[in-house]
């Protein structure tokens, strides 16, 4: 019979290796509001899953898209922005 051994050391030996960088979480930091942006049209979707949509949660899905779309011009905006040499806009 073969014992059964645990791999703890194994795993928790890479951990640091497995975490975000810095530079990974200022990318997602910038991206945030995207995220919380696509969030919320997707929760407003959610919504009308099992009923037919009034006019309110089609205010409200349009309303999420529009925010959605708003954050991520805003971010296409900031990256073009910080992308480009001789600080030129």
């Amino acid at each position: 019979m073969n014992p059964i051994v645990t791999v703890q050391e194994a795993v928790t030996a890479f951990a640091d290796f497995m975490e975000p960088t810095n530079a990974e979480l200022d990318a997602i930091e910038q991206e945030m509001p995207v995220i919380l942006a696509d969030v919320e049209l997707l929760d407003a979707h959610i919504v009308t899953l099992d009923r037919i949509p009034s006019e309110l949660d089609n205010r409200r899905i349009r309303r999420a898209r529009r925010r959605a779309l708003a954050a991520r011009v805003a971010l296409l905006n900031r990256t073009a922005t910080a992308s480009l040499p001789g600080g030129a806009a």
